[in-house]
């Protein structure tokens, strides 16, 4: 079978190079654009910039050559000026005055992947979302899209966890605008702060990986951050909006997506939307999969340009998901209703260190139910739901300084998370028929979170040092500790203190080649799922799990060795890993009765002594023509616990993506091919009920074409081989442990609508 896949890949692909190759290409009329320092108005010499496919460096008088098109946004660094990016709009008026200005900023460098949506960039390049990537229901998913990060499933349409390096849930610091998150109100993370970003607006996603990124939090294994537009000022005053659909075969699936607008010089406000459906899906083999979901969003936002100096922000969410399948779990998602508001003041300076000083607030409510009354049991011993409620709020004070040559951010934050939720249990059949048990789940616990934190940069000659530190108070309590629960940890309330340093410097070495090296010491305090669950199955097998209060901090000693190679066609980045990791929490079994006679019995959650992790992340970007590029990325990743000599759970096999890009017709039809190749993963942890899984070879293609200046439509074919596989982190169907099949051979087509 493989052979037969992997011969129908080679000749897939020939195919599609003998076409782009035997394209025509048509002649653009070249264009200049000098960039100046804002005050001093000296050139900027060695700006790097990437313009569709177009990629250079300023001259010595700070100016770069475009072959001007009408839908290809200007990406443009240095290290001095920092990153930023120009939409095809703000190109055309540069074109037309023939200068462009920017203020010197230096920011602390570290070890971070920016996903692009479309195709790979420079680590320190941030990517604009496309339209077919905001119209995805769930901002998890796209992460998928980069094989640094795979993702849980425990349902077939909703819900991807991601997990990094083999870090997973509250390992990572998930955030929007380095502060705003949401805690999953379902134990079993049906809705993990993923599900809950509202992507209308998110202009990127940063993938900050390694423990380095103290300014937003403690993310023992990385951090997402995803990054909100920013305000659209104009010195006309205007309505502006965009409207998307896209339709998927495989499980008849609507997503609908839009935002309209209005702007001026000192406004910018607006309201925005979304919702999609799909019923189950067909696997590789016809067989079908229980993914039927409803999910929606709306919002409003504002930003207000109070004064020359004074930026004013406020956004309100609220997103909702009906009916969804979780066929591996025991329950599903019958209603979800979350709240995300947040308002931000900025404050800018001029004529002296102080540059920025920005305050903020936010909170989100998620309201959850999960039951087994849709479920067809046959014959059916119980009826089960299980309301629950997260609420997280939290407040934000940083300054931005600059001192001689570096640059200095520090601040203080405050977060708070609670979780509340019982479980009801109404027995339908033997001898306890008729009786209902309620199960205190969550204890109506809460965690709290005060940080202090810095980070500095400084160059020095062709390198740049940062240091980062964040020292945390954790505080957590339960209000409503069960009975069974204190019986084994009489006492429910704990502070923590948590001090965290990074220290890295990245250098240029010749005019290709650069090098980057970071390391940390971090420690991060047990989530309210690891302290205060009470006997319930939310891990890979069916045990119920037992939290914690007392449970150590787990803390990770890691660094991160970073290699680039960079000329005017080709770019390569290998990025090698190590984490020696000092009371890891997992769970181990116990003598503990369950709540339920079906569980076979009872984990705890408990620190391990030590545990280890290495692997090894490569990305290669190489521009074959002016219509042809193509990539290749992959990722592996080494998990081992010292104590016991076993492989580590929940470690995602080595996963290769190759893709072929190509733009034609003055650059408006773009083609892409992907090639994606996952190996079997044989190193399992057997007393975690983790079984081994089958690589697969995965093949898709789109292509998408602009009418007119306004509409954008988009066609292409997903698992074009229609393979049959499933992903090793998607958890398995039934005690028999059945797999979850992945989608089979998917066809799409999408249209957006800008105005």
């Amino acid at each position: 079978m493989k052979t037969s896949l992997q011969a129908s890949a080679r000749i897939f692909f020939a195919l599609v190079m003998l076409y782009l190759c035997n394209s025509y290409t048509y002649a653009q009329q070249s264009s200049t654009i000098q960039f100046l320092d804002q005050r001093s108005k000296e050139p900027i010499i060695g700006l790097s910039y990437r313009y569709g496919f177009q990629k250079g460096i300023s001259d010595e008088n700070g100016t770069i050559t475009l072959l001007q098109d009408s839908e290809s946004w200007l990406l443009l660094s240095h290290i001095s000026y920092g990153t930023w990016d120009l939409d095809p709009k703000k190109v055309n008026e540069a074109i037309q005055s023939k200068q462009a200005f920017r203020e010197e900023s230096i920011h602390g460098l570290q070890p971070v992947s920016v996903i692009s949506l479309k195709m790979s960039e420079e680590k320190d390049q941030k990517i604009v979302l496309s339209d077919q990537e905001r119209l995805n229901h769930d901002a998890g998913a796209i992460l998928a899209l980069n094989p640094v990060v795979s993702g849980i499933r425990k349902g077939g349409s909703f819900a991807f966890d991601p997990v990094m390096r083999g870090f997973k849930y509250d390992q990572l610091n998930v955030v929007i605008n380095g502060m705003q998150s949401a805690n999953a109100a379902c134990p079993n993370r049906m809705d993990p702060p993923t599900a809950q970003v509202a992507l209308n607006r998110i202009r990127e996603v940063e993938i900050l990986k390694g423990p380095h990124a103290l300014r937003y939090g403690i993310g023992l294994g990385g951090t997402i951050n995803y990054i909100q537009e920013n305000p659209d000022f104009t010195s006309e005053s205007g309505i502006y909006g965009r409207l998307s659909s896209m339709f998927e075969s495989n499980g008849d699936v609507w997503r609908n997506e839009g935002r309209v607008g209005f702007h001026g010089s000192n406004y910018d406000v607006g309201v925005l939307g979304s919702y999609a459906a799909g019923s189950d899906y067909m696997d590789g083999n016809g067989n079908p999969v229980a993914s039927d979901f409803k999910r929606g969003t709306l919002g409003v936002y504002a930003d207000i340009q109070a004064s020359s100096k004074d930026l004013l922000q406020f956004s309100i969410n609220r997103n909702f998901a009906r009916d969804v399948d979780f066929p591996s779990l025991g329950m599903d998602l019958r209603t979800d209703d979350t709240w995300m508001g947040s308002l931000k003041h900025t404050r800018t300076f001029t004529g002296q260190s102080l540059v920025l000083w920005t305050n903020s607030v936010y909170f989100t409510k998620v309201d959850h139910l999960m039951d087994n009354l849709l479920r067809e049991m046959n014959p059916r011993m119980m009826n089960a739901s299980t309301p629950a409620i997260t609420q997280n709020w939290g407040l934000r004070t940083e300054g931005e300084w600059k001192l001689a040559k570096g640059r200095l951010f520090s601040g203080l934050d405050y977060k708070s998370e609670a979780a509340d939720g019982t479980r009801t249990r109404e027995i339908l059949m033997g001898p306890m028929m008729g009786k209902i048990f309620y199960d205190n789940l969550w204890q109506d616990s809460e965690i709290s979170k005060t940080g202090l934190f810095a980070n500095y940069s400084y160059p020095i000659g062709s390198t740049v040092v940062t240091a980062s530190g964040r020292l945390e108070i954790n505080q957590a309590v339960a209000n409503n500790p069960a009975e069974e629960f204190t019986q084994i940890h009489p006492e429910v309330e704990n502070t923590q203190l948590n001090p965290c340093i990074s220290i890295g410097a990245q250098k240029d070495l010749g005019k290709a080649f650069s090098l980057g090296i970071w390391a940390a010491g971090v420690r991060r305090s047990g989530s309210l799922l690891e302290r205060y669950i009470n006997y319930l199955a939310v891990g890979l097998d069916p045990w119920e799990m037992v939290g914690d209060p007392q449970i150590n901090p787990e803390t990770n000693y890691e660094l991160d060795l970073v290699l680039g190679y960079e000329r005017e066609k080709i770019a390569v980045e290998l990025t090698l890993f190590g984490s020696y990791l000092v009371n890891y929490i997992t769970s181990v079994k116990t003598d503990l009765k369950p709540r339920l006679a079906t569980s076979p019995g009872v984990r705890q959650y408990v620190n391990l002594d030590e545990a280890f992790k290495t692997g090894a992340e490569l990305a290669f970007r190489q521009k074959i023509s002016s219509l042809i590029s193509h990539s290749l990325q992959l990722a592996y990743t080494y998990g081992k616990d010292l104590g016991m000599d076993s492989p580590l759970p929940e470690i995602a096999p080595l996963d290769i993506r190759y893709g072929l890009m190509g733009h034609f017709l003055d650059g408006k039809l773009h083609t892409g091919a992907n090639l994606r190749f996952v190996s079997d993963q044989n190193r399992v942890s057997e007393s975690f009920g983790e079984g081994t899984t089958p690589g697969f070879t995965l093949v898709d293609l789109d292509a998408s074409y602009p009418i007119g200046s306004k509409i954008l439509i988009k066609a292409g074919v997903q698992n074009l081989l229609d393979e049959t596989y499933y992903e090793h982190l998607s958890r398995p169907i039934g005690t028999d442990k059945t797999p979850m099949y992945s989608p089979g051979r998917n066809y799409f087509a999408m249209v957006s609508f800008n105005f």
